[in-house]
């Protein structure tokens, strides 16, 4: 999502006649796009804010900001903290970056983090920056109000807003036509999209946005990110078993295999609900991927809790996993209401059995996948040889594969010969006539 929003921000400088630099040496201004989810993520752009001090000294007139989430959170504390920076910008403030950019030119100090109901950049046509011209991003709301007690999203981006769906398949016909074949549609929570037309009364779901965006051409593939368990209904899945191009992988985020430790979360599921809805997914689209997110660690887990959480793996047998160590982040309802009594060295402990499972997990999955064979949109050279492309199927599992006389941006059918836990390994095969 920073990523795309990174997108939305060069184009609104662009506008105002600013231009993208290959490297911070070359530029005026240096914008750092932060996520605040996480310490760590935290921690990694203060390194970077200090590292560009050594920049400044050589060049005095290089300006650095920090923008989106750590923007909004710390606001102008940051920038005394870190006295080398000149201006803040929040998420929902970017088309006053030109502004903010301005009184900085000026020798000012700038901040504008104020969040809004309304914004949602709509009208904003993203500048594709670092695309491979094939796959991109198109954001189709803004902001969350699940409010899970571990997470500041809701505090730094504000309330939901859904986009006019007639701009987000707009923007997916203006890629495709440009040549990209594989768009992602985002959101905190997608499950939840909602639009209603104020004049005719008429109501577009997230089922109902993912079919017109299907239909803009069956070559172009859609997928998503990211559903919320409490929202993942039969009605989208019922669309996605319809539409061959929306893309057979759910990113289903648990967290927790315990039903204790979801309420303390305040996630608004059991574990009986969730596996509900991966056997829904399992019925309706039954070669579909299922990939999630986990939190080791979390305040009062007990080790009862975190073998809920093992057992939960070895029953849904993850393609994927994102896995972390609880991370407190001030502001939320965890930080003032439950205390984080884990030691860093058990959360350690207990994230490393999980990523042991999910890997052993991972790689007995695709061990079946060997003499299968899928449509692969190539996507580029292998990061190995050059010699070799990647792409990646309707399940999102990369495949690596000999050359031959494929070409980014073309779907080949490629069999699977070979596996690691990550990657799949495969020969191109004739494409059907």
């Amino acid at each position: 999502m920073n990523f795309a929003d990174s997108e939305v921000v060069g184009a609104i400088l662009g506008k105002a006649g600013y231009g993208l630099c290959n490297e911070p040496s070359e530029a005026d201004f240096v914008l750092i796009n932060t996520c605040a989810i996480r310490d760590n993520a935290e921690q990694r752009v203060r390194h970077r804010v200090r590292e560009l001090r050594a920049l400044q000294t050589r060049r005095p007139h290089l300006r650095v900001g920090i923008l989106g989430c750590m923007a909004e959170r710390l606001q102008s504390r940051l920038m005394t903290e870190e006295d080398n920076l000149s201006f803040v910008c929040g998420p929902d403030a970017y088309r006053r970056l030109p502004v903010l950019l301005r009184q900085v030119r000026e020798g000012m100090k700038a901040a504008e983090v104020e969040l809004s109901t309304t914004e949602t950049y709509a009208d904003i046509e993203p500048v594709r920056m670092d695309s491979n011209g094939i796959t991109a991003y198109i954001s189709i709301m803004r902001g969350c109000q699940n409010y899970c007690s571990y997470c500041v999203v809701p505090y730094t981006r504000g309330r939901e807003r859904s986009r006019d769906p007639q701009t987000i398949v707009n923007e997916a016909r203006t890629l495709f036509d440009n040549g990209y074949r594989e768009v992602t549609l985002l959101g905190q929570n997608v499950n939840s999209y909602a639009w209603k037309e104020e004049c005719e009364g008429q109501g577009v779901g997230f089922p109902e946005l993912m079919q017109m965006v299907a239909e803009v051409d069956p070559r172009l593939r859609v997928r998503f990110a990211t559903s919320h368990p409490k929202d993942l209904s039969d009605r989208l899945l019922e669309v996605m078993a319809r539409h061959e191009n929306i893309c057979r992988c759910i990113h289903l985020p648990v967290q927790s295999g315990s039903n204790r430790m979801l309420q303390l979360m305040n996630r608004k599921y059991t574990v009986e609900w969730y596996l509900d809805r991966v056997d829904a997914i399992r019925r309706y689209l039954p070669d579909c991927s299922i990939t999630t997110d986990v939190i080791a660690g979390f305040s009062g887990e007990t080790l009862e809790d975190h073998q809920a959480t093992l057992d939960l793996f070895r029953r849904v047998r993850y393609d994927y996993a994102f896995m972390f160590k609880y991370s407190e982040r001030e502001g939320t309802y965890a930080s003032r209401h439950l205390p984080d009594d884990i030691s860093e060295e058990e959360k350690t402990r207990r994230l490393n059995e999980i990523i042991a499972l999910q890997g052993q997990i991972a790689l007995e999955n695709n061990r079946l996948e060997v003499g299968r064979v899928y449509d692969v949109l190539v996507e580029g050279e292998s990061h190995r040889s050059k010699v070799r492309l990647f792409g990646r199927n309707s399940q999102n599992k990369v495949l690596v594969f000999d050359r031959e006389d494929a070409h980014p941006g073309t779907y080949r059918r490629v069999r699977v010969t070979d596996c690691t836990a990550a990657t799949l390994l495969g020969k191109l095969v004739p494409n059907e006539s």
